[in-house]
């Protein structure tokens, strides 16, 4: 059978710091002397140093079989999205071949397809034209597309006075709906809330059983291993792994841990490099410490720490730190915020300060977890996360008194609780 998708040696290279500047008379004229000359001497050289490029891409091959769903994971900057740009034609490739066999419809960036100056109704029917089909099949499917968007009420409004969350739900939708043979979908579970998220799971999972082929890119781990039969890793623009969806899952993590910022001797101490450009408050480093504030040699499910951040603030600002917990694949566990659990915020001189978490219990059962945190300023909304400051190490203890201390084999959180058998139940006994 022949693939839906077939790429071979791809690459894409950037030119940096290159600069157009409007020329005088007297350059253009030079130029125009003297511009045969300098490009014969130059005959056979690049124009560009080595340095002024970056390869976003190099050498990347894959084939992708029709009905597969393919899922591309790796850290920002890995190739990602210049993959899907390239296999939508919304860019050329430096070097290679990228073969699509069938209809495609892309969700890429939010909004992209999308005309501004139209309403959602009208970049329904654009984007059906643009896949050939008729009205009367669009017709059919804009019901579905709108109800399944959730924004009826806004489908006559021009696309340019929507929200980025209203852009990508329209735009999963039509993706969605008007079923073209590929679909290449990036990043949509990062816009839109809980709901919203959990019907375009649903919905991809009704594509798959379809038998339609699906290249789905995602920071999602968890996502990424239901969802996908196949995983594309990629790391600096190469090809990391290619296989099952867990292969490619694990590969990318394992990297991402052999490259993470070394913790303090503890093994529960984070700093967090310093973001380009500065934010006006950022998130220096995290930590886990023990009940009283200090640096522990071990932590175990059940016991009383402090998660510690420490940020830095440009200037007089009101900040709320956020802390989260998180599985390996990027599963969320545990969310605090301050304005959420006390009911306000700081006020912060510029400097560095610091905040603690203090969780009683630790309901996390044994296992490796991922610490992360983030700063939200008044007026600026977020204005620095570390998602992934470190992971560190919970110890297994027997909360339950069963001898089984609870692991992350069975479940991430470990809560105490009882099993119980109703007063007035029948046929049932306790034994053991």
């Amino acid at each position: 059978m022949a693939s839906a998708i077939t790429v071979s040696g791809l690459s894409k290279r950037y030119q940096i710091g290159a600069r157009v500047r409007d020329r005088t008379v007297r350059e253009a004229l030079t130029d125009a002397v003297l511009g045969p000359v300098h490009r014969l001497r130059s005959f056979g050289r690049s124009s560009h140093r080595p340095e002024d490029a970056i390869w976003a891409l190099r050498e990347v091959s894959f084939e992708v079989a029709p009905g597969e769903v393919l899922g591309v994971v790796g850290r920002n900057g890995a190739g990602k999205s210049t993959l899907l740009k390239i296999l939508s034609r919304i860019t050329d490739p430096t070097e290679g071949t990228a073969e699509l066999a069938g209809r495609i419809g892309s969700l890429l960036e939010v909004g992209t397809g999308f005309h501004l100056e139209l309403t959602g109704r009208e970049n329904v029917y654009l984007s059906g034209a643009i896949l050939g089909m008729r009205k009367a099949e669009i017709d059919r499917k804009l019901d579905e597309i709108i109800d399944f968007s959730g924004i009826e009420t806004f489908i006559d409004t021009p696309v340019k006075r929507y929200s980025s969350g209203m852009r990508v739900r329209l735009g999963f939708a039509v993706a969605a709906h008007l079923e073209p043979e590929i679909l290449l979908i990036d990043e949509v579970l990062a816009v839109g809330d809980v709901a919203f998220q959990r019907r375009c799971l649903g919905k991809m999972e009704d594509i798959g059983r379809g038998g339609r082929t699906v290249l789905f890119v995602s920071h999602n781990m968890a996502a990424v291993r239901h969802l996908c039969t196949r995983g594309l890793a990629l790391h600096d623009g190469r090809v990391l792994a290619l296989g099952d969806a867990d292969e490619a899952v694990d590969a990318y993590l394992a990297r991402m841990r052999a490259e993470a910022p070394e913790a303090g001797a503890s093994g529960f101490r984070f700093p967090v490099a310093r973001p380009e450009p500065p934010p006006p408050a950022r998130v220096a480093c995290v930590e886990v410490l023990d009940e009283h504030g200090e640096p522990p040699a071990a932590v175990c499910t059940g016991d009383c720490v402090r998660l510690r951040v420490h940020f830095e603030c440009a200037g007089r600002v009101t900040v709320t730190p956020l802390v989260t917990v998180s599985t390996p694949e990027g599963a969320r566990l545990l969310g605090f915020g301050l304005r959420a659990g006390a009911g306000r915020q700081l006020d912060c001189e510029a400097g560095t300060h610091r905040v603690d978490v203090v969780v009683p219990g630790l309901p996390l059962s044994a296992g490796r977890h991922v610490l992360g945190a983030a700063l939200r300023v008044q007026g600026e909304g977020l204005v620095h996360e570390a998602a992934h400051a470190g992971e560190f190490e919970v110890s297994p203890r027997d909360i339950y008194g069963s001898g089984d201390p609870p692991s992350v084999r069975w479940s991430p959180i470990a809560l105490p609780h009882s099993w119980e058998v109703p007063a007035g139940e029948s046929g049932l006994r306790e034994i053991g």
